[in-house]
């Protein structure tokens, strides 16, 4: 008579179908990060969209708080005008 191990199965080791699902987890998990760590390398927003190379990350939100300032009287035109051309629009 043989022995089998501790009664797992596979050859005494203990492996039977678990090990190659186990390393199939593994090997997704490796594919997905490598994934991530990529987009994240490209410059890729959470929403999916590519980030502006031309312009820095807060720009949008610059532009909207000058636009809201000039429509609430905070700023004049000409103050308008010379934020525009500091941020470069």
């Amino acid at each position: 008579m043989m022995y089998r191990g501790f009664g797992y199965g596979y050859n005494g080791m203990g492996g039977g179908l678990w090990m190659p699902l186990f390393g199939l987890l593994v090997l997704v998990a490796i594919v997905l990060l490598v994934v991530w760590a990529v987009r994240a390398a490209s410059g890729h927003h959470a929403d999916g969209g590519p980030a502006s190379p031309s312009r820095p990350a807060g720009h949008d939100e610059a532009v909207a708080i000058a636009k809201r300032r000039l429509a609430s009287g905070e700023i004049t035109a000409e103050q308008y005008g010379e934020i525009m051309r500091t941020l470069g629009d």
